[in-house]
C-alpha cells in the first residue's frame, strides 16, 4: 500500500478504496468495522476498534477514503489499525483513476474519438442514430466497466473495449472495401451500450453485481430495444435500425453464448468475430501475464477451461494501443 509514514509518531497515512467493510461485534461485546482496503499497489486488511457510527461515519465498499493507522503483523500478514478515517472530499485533489485498475485512455478521450469517427460517417442516419445514443449515455459511459468480473472489468474497461474494436473494425475495412464501414462502426459503437442497465456500478468503474432488468433481459436485447426507440424518435429508417438491432442481438455470435440469433449478414458476422477476439486477447494475456516464463497459467474457465503458457517472447508489460 502506497502510505506515507510518519516515523515520530510510527503511523502510516494515506488514501484508498474500501473493497470491503463488515461492523462485528469481539468478545467484549464492542463494535469494530473489519475492512479490507486497497489501492494500485495491492490490498491490506484494516481494524477499526471501538467503532462508533457517530463519530467514524459509515462506509460502503468502492469508495474512497483517506485513513491513518499503525500497521503490524497479524497472521505473518500486515494488518492496519485504523485510528482516524474520512471519506475523500474533493480538496483533496484525488483522482479515482489511481487507485482502482482504469483503462488506458481517459473514458473523455475514448469518448471523444468515438464521436469523431461516428461524425465522419457518409451514413447521416447511421450517424445521427450512434452519436445520440452515446451522448444520451455519456455519464455512464466514461466510467462504466465491460465486465462483472472477465474482461475489461475496470473503470472506463466499456469504452476500452468498444474502441478496441471500432480500431479492429476500421483495419478489416482497409481490406475488404465491400463491407459497409459505417454499418461495421455504428454497430461496434452500439453493441454493448445496454451494459450500462444490465451491470450494477458506481463511478469507481467497479461492477458490484448485475441489475435485475439485466438479467432478464440482457443487454443484446436491451440494446436493441434502445436502438427502436432511438430510431423511432430521430426519425432514422426502419431498415437502418433493424440492420444495427440485428448486429446487437447477434454480436455473440451462437445462442449457446447469448446470442438471440446467429450473424445474418456481414457486417454483423465481423462485428461478433471481433467481438469474440478483442475479449479472448485481454482475457488470455491476463491469465499469463503474472505466470514466469516457461509456466502454465491456472485453467481458465471462460476459455474452454484451457491453461495457457507464457512463451517469453512478448513484452507483457505493454499496454493497448488505441491511438489516441
Amino acid at each position: 500500500m502506497n502510505f506515507s509514514y510518519h516515523e515520530k509518531s510510527g503511523t502510516h497515512t494515506g488514501f484508498c478504496l474500501v473493497k470491503s467493510c463488515d461492523k462485528k461485534i469481539n468478545k467484549n461485546n464492542e463494535a469494530y468495522l473489519d475492512m479490507i482496503l486497497s489501492d494500485r499497489s495491492g490490498e491490506i486488511n484494516a481494524k477499526l476498534w471501538k467503532y462508533d457510527e457517530n463519530i467514524h461515519g459509515t462506509y460502503e465498499p468502492n469508495t474512497l477514503v483517506k485513513v491513518q493507522g499503525v500497521i503490524s503483523k497479524y497472521n505473518e500478514a500486515d494488518q492496519l489499525r485504523i485510528d482516524r478515517i474520512r471519506p475523500v472530499v474533493e480538496s483533496d485533489g484525488v483522482k479515482i483513476e489511481d487507485y482502482v485498475t482504469s483503462a488506458v485512455c481517459s473514458g473523455e478521450d475514448m469518448f471523444n474519438e468515438l464521436m469523431r469517427i461516428a461524425d465522419g460517417f457518409d451514413d447521416k442516419e447511421i450517424a445521427t442514430l450512434v452519436k445520440a445514443i452515446l451522448n444520451n449515455n455519456r455519464e455512464k459511459l466514461l466510467y462504466y466497466p465491460a465486465a462483472f468480473k472477465l474482461h475489461h472489468a475496470m473503470r472506463s474497461g466499456l469504452l476500452q473495449h468498444t474502441l478496441s474494436i471500432v480500431r479492429l473494425a476500421q483495419s478489416i475495412c482497409k481490406i475488404y472495401p465491400f463491407v459497409n464501414s459505417d454499418l461495421l462502426l455504428g454497430g461496434a459503437m452500439l453493441h454493448d451500450i445496454a451494459k450500462l442497465e444490465e451491470l450494477v456500478a458506481n463511478e469507481t468503474g467497479i461492477a458490484s453485481g448485475y441489475s435485475a432488468e439485466g438479467t432478464l433481459l440482457g443487454h443484446l436485447v436491451k440494446g436493441a430495444m434502445l436502438i427502436d426507440q432511438a430510431a423511432g424518435e430521430l426519425g432514422v429508417s426502419k431498415e437502418k435500425a433493424v440492420l444495427l438491432e440485428h448486429m446487437l442481438i447477434s454480436h455473440h455470435g451462437d445462442p449457446e453464448f447469448g446470442a438471440a440469433v446467429r450473424p445474418l449478414f456481414i457486417e454483423a458476422e465481423i462485428l461478433a468475430s471481433l467481438d469474440r477476439l478483442d475479449a479472448r486477447i485481454v482475457e488470455v494475456n491476463n491469465a499469463v501475464s503474472g505466470v514466469a516464463v516457461g509456466g502454465f497459467s491456472t485453467r481458465q474457465w471462460a476459455l474452454d477451461n484451457r491453461t495457457f503458457y507464457n512463451h517469453g517472447l512478448g513484452d507483457l508489460t505493454k499496454e493497448t494501443n488505441l491511438d489516441l
